[in-house]
């Protein structure tokens, strides 16, 4: 025991009020049990396609079997023809070569080093808590229809380009890449959650939703809502269940309403365009205002997503015994009789105790409109990203080679943030390094942390979304605090310039990172290649812009004096 009677009094009337606030979660999540809807849980984990499909020529090492004969290497130097792509006189022996089909070919993105680099280090900590996940979700098409003049077809009988392309979906679009990066406080439960399980909530969000392809025509032959190739509004409306939709809105703010209250009580969410909208049965005319009746986009498929896989988090984490109150007196609560000690649910979260803890997130899309796949330097794309926290995402501009922000800190000195919890957060407190704190917490936007879900931490995502034009770009940069809160941006996109691959480009960031640093906290980067990347040097002074600084800060932080300081 410590200190007074009065002080164990205090620490005993803290806890039960502690205990009060536990128990009163642990009903709203009993009583919400049933009030999930069924087609939102994952029943069956489905395996995460941490690989890419990509049509490559034939060749030797992957024989056709309806070629020619003899082996294409032995043909006589007079009959061969250079690989340019695109063969027009070609002979008539080596005709075979231009209409054989591709070979369809499976590349781990952990092991294409030339596209997608990751690393990651625990610094000083005694765990690392940082994840990340990468690969192809299963996710209708939300690109911008490119102009016809990328989309005609190619006259009868002449042959398609000899190069690399991505293969389509099983629904006709092109491959949808997921790239997420999660850092976790209070433990690895929450990060290692969402790595496994937030590519599965906006895959069956988007099945619930019905989400048809921004690409794709309807029966009637006519594009999705705001999908026309005529239209450059943004964002772009999709095909969708609008009705269904509705539902299943109003249902998530109801039970957000009553598991937490408090901040939730008066809570709508920004991207929720259908809450509070009457919907026409299909046939009848809405005039004007049918396609956005009709349609959905796909922020809101992410907003959604977003809050529900933190309002299954939390609801999981509230119907478990907090073991705090039951150490006070070994009091025998009567919600243990009526509840039990544990609640069953869908999705196994492990270990018996609540987890207080949380994580941030930042996710990355990257859809194409057509198969060529998005690193390659003719392709358009279009990124969306959806950002809890203060994990960052980095874009380098081949132009100039500037970094571009696409993310902000959620801190209670932001002032959008600050402005928006005012009200709810009576405890903004600055800590001994000069940050500001609510509650304790650094990160105003979270997923998990129970206990402060009634003043306003939530899981509401802050989402962009950026049209790549071809070779517009030359990477994307995806980070935890760790690397951000030790390395300027600028000195980020440096480092990936000097490196030759995104894979070496991860490696140098995190070790530089890592090497400076006065906090050893855990660090995560992610590069992803986009179409500027062999052009990364050219734009402004290439990495010479923060050579000079980044030397200085390796020779201080390699300076045996350093530790005298």
């Amino acid at each position: 025991m410590i200190g007074s009677p009065a002080q164990r009094l205090s620490v005993q009337v803290r806890t039960l009020a502690d205990s009060y606030l536990s128990r009163a979660l642990s009903r709203r999540a009993s009583s919400l049990a049933h009030a999930v809807p069924d087609d939102l849980r994952p029943v069956k984990r489905r395996e995460f396609h941490d690989y890419f499909v990509t049509h490559l020529p034939s060749s030797s090492l992957h024989p056709d079997a309806r070629g020619p004969l003899a082996p294409f290497h032995k043909l006589p130097r007079s009959e061969s023809v250079p690989h340019t792509g695109q063969i027009s006189h070609s002979p008539t022996s080596f005709q075979p070569l231009v209409d054989r089909d591709t070979t369809v070919v499976r590349i781990p993105l952990r092991s294409a080093k030339h596209h997608f680099g990751a690393h990651s280090s625990r610094g000083t900590r005694s765990y690392n808590e940082d994840t990340y996940q990468a690969g192809v979700i299963d996710l209708p098409a939300f690109a911008k229809r490119p102009p016809a003049s990328l989309t005609i077809r190619r006259r009868a009988g002449e042959p398609e380009p000899r190069e690399s392309r991505g293969r389509d979906t099983a629904s006709g679009d092109p491959q949808v890449f997921y790239f997420g990066i999660f850092d976790g406080h209070g433990g690895s439960e929450c990060s290692t959650f969402l790595k496994d399980w937030l590519h599965e909530y906006i895959q069956d969000t988007a099945a619930a939703f019905e989400l048809r392809s921004s690409l794709q025509r309807d029966h009637g032959g006519q594009f999705p809502c705001g999908a026309d190739p005529a239209s450059g509004a943004l964002p772009i409306v999709q095909g969708g269940n609008a009705k269904r939709i509705a539902e299943l809105e109003k249902i998530l703010v109801k039970n957000w309403r009553t598991l937490v209250g408090g901040y939730f009580k008066r809570f709508v969410p920004a991207h929720f365009s259908h809450i509070g909208k009457s919907v026409l049965p299909e046939g009848q005319g809405q005039g004007e205002g049918e396609c956005e009746s009709k349609g959905v986009t796909i922020e809101e498929i992410l907003e959604y997503a977003f809050l529900r896989t933190d309002l299954e988090f939390v609801s999981a984490q509230a119907a478990r015994r907090d073991d705090e109150y039951m150490k006070v007196g070994e009091l025998v609560h009567q919600d243990d009789i009526l509840y039990g000690t544990s609640h069953p649910r869908s999705l196994n979260l492990g270990g018996a105790s609540r987890f207080k803890g949380g994580s941030t997130a930042s996710v990355a899309l990257i859809s194409t409109p057509t198969p060529m796949p998005f690193w390659h330097p003719n392709a358009p794309s279009s990124l969306l990203v959806s950002h809890v926290g203060d994990t960052r995402i980095l874009l380098c501009s081949t132009e100039t080679g500037l970094a571009i922000p696409i993310t902000s800190n959620h801190h209670p000195s932001s002032p959008i943030e600050g402005s928006r919890l005012r009200r709810y957060a009576a405890t903004f407190v600055t800590d001994s390094f000069g940050e500001e704190r609510m509650s304790g917490l650094a990160n105003t936007r979270a997923f998990g942390d129970v206990q402060s879900k009634r003043i306003g931490v939530s899981a509401e995502p802050e989402i962009h979304r950026i049209e790549m034009a071809p070779a517009e770009y030359s990477f994307l940069v995806l980070m935890t605090d760790g690397v951000s809160g030790t390395l300027l941006d600028q000195e980020v996109v440096d480092i990936v310039k000097e490196a030759r691959t995104p894979d070496q480009g991860a490696r140098d960031v995190v070790s530089f990172a890592t090497e400076v640093t006065r906090e050893g906290d855990n660090t995560t980067c992610l590069v992803v290649r986009l179409g500027g990347w062999e052009r990364r040097q050219e734009g402004g002074l290439g990495s010479l812009g923060t050579k000079e600084s980044r030397e200085w800060r390796r020779q201080e932080a390699t300076d045996p004096r350093r530790s005298r300081r």
